[in-house]
């Protein structure tokens, strides 16, 4: 059994930081409050998507089944290579009527641990609508300083009340360049009344 303790600033702040990274890796110690730096601690993420549907015939004596069966599963282990990946930011957030979410993947995000996270490279993407929107959610890339995660500026896609968009690139992912190439827009797609999203952002600190 491994008993927590939660620990001051100024104690925390005497250790070298790959002791504080051990420390809190080793999940014994809570530091309270956000943390001035990103601590490398081990991430494993498993992205997986999958459509399940049977389609059916009814003939006189029987009914014809056609099954489809597709599955997607891929598994990043912690790290900064090919097939890894170590920062992971989520959030439930609202957008206002005719608003936009400008999120910044280098220097504004903060992780569940407190640390501001900086990404360097973008693997894998999740962002969900609420059922009870009325407008849609439109992630895209900016005009200016977007992140490439789609073809040109200014490109994107609605997520529409209920659904949901997921892309992954588990191999390089997409390079997310600082004051350069570092924002991903979440706008509200009209005017009249918010939206609220569930987003999840997966990649790696180099």
């Amino acid at each position: 059994m491994i008993t927590r303790c939660t620990v001051t600033a100024t104690w925390w702040a005497q250790y070298a930081r790959s002791q504080r990274e051990a420390l809190l890796t080793s999940g014994a110690f809570v530091v309270p409050g956000p943390l001035s730096e990103e601590i490398a601690v081990p991430l494993t993420t498993t992205l997986n998507a999958s459509v399940i549907a049977d389609q059916t015939n009814v003939l006189d004596l029987a009914t014809g089944v056609f099954p489809v069966r597709q599955f997607f599963t891929t598994t990043l282990t912690s790290g900064t290579a090919t097939g890894q990946a170590d920062r992971i930011w989520t959030d439930t957030r609202t957008v206002t009527a005719s608003g936009t979410d400008a999120l910044d993947l280098a220097g504004s995000l903060v992780d569940a641990f407190g640390a501001t996270l900086t990404f360097v490279k973008l693997k894998g993407v999740y962002v969900s609508a609420a059922a009870g929107n009325t407008n849609n959610v439109r992630i895209n890339r900016p005009a200016s300083s977007g992140v490439p995660l789609f073809l040109a500026a200014s490109d994107g896609i609605d997520v529409l009340p209920g659904g949901a968009f997921a892309w992954v690139a588990p191999g390089a992912g997409v390079t997310v360049t600082a004051a350069t190439g570092d924002l991903l827009n979440v706008d509200n797609s009209s005017s009249g009344t918010s939206v609220t999203y569930n987003i999840v952002l997966v990649g790696t600190s180099a």
